[in-house]
């Protein structure tokens, strides 16, 4: 059943801005931006989505269907995933191409630069925004605006903390914000350590949306 839901996600769940978020990666090649801003960029488009699917009756033509309210949520963290997914991959070939072409390699003054370490950063946005989000928004799917302006709060602070941290904290401004190849193995195990935690936070988000999901009176 699960592929089926997640078909029905592409079709019918799909919101254009979701599909145009990712390509937003484009912005890495854009001097001096805060480049983190991209990711969020996609969170907005996931609540566009919810948004979307709230005015449609979205939840309740799904619970008609052959399917569970676990499955429901899976579905959706599925889709969602695969939109993050694609934005990763899209930003990994903007980089590269910034490193390529620009006679800078990547010098950003906004914050972190165009490398290895800011794909990392992009699985620690999607973690927080998997956690503050999605347990908001199963708990009354009818309040999609205050669980998006609870994780905007959260992903601004980051924004606003990685900025600082690379020019205040000697790891970050000095191993990971350095354009690629330099200290490239750190930059490995940071990607790694972020992905992790991603899939961590998602596995935890998702365990908790469905156990609220499942108590929600959707009269």
């Amino acid at each position: 059943m699960m592929p089926n839901l997640l078909r029905k996600e592409l079709r019918l769940a799909r919101h254009p801005a979701a599909l145009f978020m990712p390509w937003l990666s484009v912005l890495c090649l854009v001097p001096n931006y805060p480049y983190p801003v991209m990711y969020f960029y996609l969170t907005l488009g996931v609540f566009f989505i919810c948004m979307s699917g709230r005015e449609n009756n979205d939840v309740g033509f799904t619970l008609t269907l052959p399917v569970t309210r676990r499955e429901l949520v899976a579905a959706r963290f599925g889709f969602v995933m695969l939109l993050e997914a694609f934005q990763l991959l899209l930003a990994c070939a903007f980089v590269a191409l910034r490193a390529l072409v620009f006679a800078d390699r990547g010098s950003n003054a906004a914050g972190m630069d165009a490398n290895l370490a800011l794909i990392g950063e992009g699985f620690l946005f999607y973690a927080a925004f998997h956690l503050s989000f999605f347990p908001s928004y199963y708990r009354d799917v009818t309040r999609v605006g205050v669980s998006f302006v609870k994780s905007s709060v959260l992903l601004g602070l980051m924004v606003t903390a990685e900025i600082v941290a690379c020019y205040a904290v000697p790891f970050w401004r000095d191993t990971l914000d350095r354009p690629d190849p330099e200290h490239f193995p750190a930059k490995l195990v940071f990607l790694g350590l972020c992905a992790l935690c991603y899939a961590l936070a998602s596995f935890a988000s998702l365990r908790v949306s469905q156990r609220r999901f499942a108590r929600l009176d959707l009269r």
